[in-house]
């Protein structure tokens, strides 16, 4: 082989050698250049990081439970009968009732209804001289708000050694304790007129008066009649403090006063309700009055003497429209 061949091949060589290394350095390059951006991308996924808190996940959506069905309502109660209410509120212990309490055993009646008596008028009969009453043709509005109570009267009896019966105390009284006859009795035997004691506050004097029975009696029983569903069972004020007669003597206005005895059946009943003066009773006389009439006497001043009123009218008409 001579030098020419011997230089080309070296220069071969050197070229490969070159060629070589020229692929070497670029691939190294590359390799340099790929780190560099890889580092700089990691660099800024840092900063992304560090600046943006990471999302906390959602939470999953709820999932909706299937409720149970619900239950029936309760079916209604059964009306249960009388018969079963009276079994079920039967007291554990025995009852005892007697024949006075019990309907089953001939107890008292229920009370009666109302009666309701409209503006009444007093007429004289030319004949036998007794009032009539006679029905004016009023209107009634409807019936009353109050209904009539039946009260239970304590035992009325007198009290050991005393009688029912005694003498009459006046001509127009009967043998009975705080008892008038009747005005057609009074007008058969011609008692017109009664008679009273009484006195002056002022000049203390004392004389008698008298009141015409039928006059007198008329204007007390048309004054009931008229304002007796406003009384309510109770004397109104002019019953209570009554305006007396003025004095035959001194002339003295609402100054004479009924003389009341004290013995309690000795009182003239009958001159004090025409003068319409029974409220200068005390409140123990008004209640002998009602005890021996079988009213009831318990109760207030004005309650009694509601009744005292009453049954006075009953007993001189007992036919008028004085019931409770």
């Amino acid at each position: 082989m001579n030098n020419n061949d011997e230089e080309e091949m070296n220069n071969a060589q050197e070229i490969n050698r070159k060629r070589k290394n020229n692929q070497d350095s670029n691939q190294d390059h590359s390799q340099i250049t790929t780190t560099k951006f890889s580092d700089e991308e990691e660099n800024d996924m840092l900063t992304l990081s560090l600046q943006f808190p990471p999302s906390r996940p959602r939470p999953p959506p709820p999932v909706e439970k299937e409720l149970p069905p619900a239950p029936p309502p309760p079916p209604p109660p059964r009306p249960l009968s009388m018969q079963a209410l009276l079994v079920q509120n039967q007291p554990q212990f025995p009852l005892h009732l007697s024949a006075a309490t019990h309907t089953l055993y001939g107890g008292p009646p229920p009370p009666p209804p109302p009666t309701f008596f409209p503006a009444a008028d007093y007429t004289t009969q030319p004949s036998s001289g007794t009032y009539l009453y006679r029905q004016q043709e009023t209107t009634m509005t409807g019936p009353s708000s109050r209904s009539t109570r039946v009260r239970r009267n304590p035992t009325q009896a007198p009290r050991e050694g005393k009688s029912e019966t005694i003498p009459a105390p006046f001509p127009w009284a009967t043998t009975h304790r705080a008892t008038v006859h009747t005005l057609d009795y009074l007008v058969e035997k011609q008692i017109l007129t009664v008679t009273g004691d009484v006195q002056c506050k002022r000049c203390e004097r004392q004389y008698e008066m008298e009141f015409d029975l039928r006059e007198k009696f008329h204007e007390v029983g048309c004054y009931i009649v008229k304002n007796k569903c406003t009384m309510h069972d109770r004397a109104p004020s002019r019953w209570l403090n009554p305006n007396l007669p003025a004095c035959k003597y001194c002339e003295q206005e609402n100054c004479v006063k009924p003389i009341i005895s004290e013995k309690k059946k000795s009182i003239n009943w009958l001159f004090l309700l025409l003068g319409q003066m029974l409220g200068c009773c005390t409140l123990e006389q008004l209640k002998y009055f009602c005890k021996h009439t079988k009213n009831h006497r318990t109760g207030a001043k004005d309650r009694v003497l509601y009744l005292t009123y009453l049954g006075l009218c009953k007993q001189l008409d007992p036919t008028g429209p004085f019931d409770r």
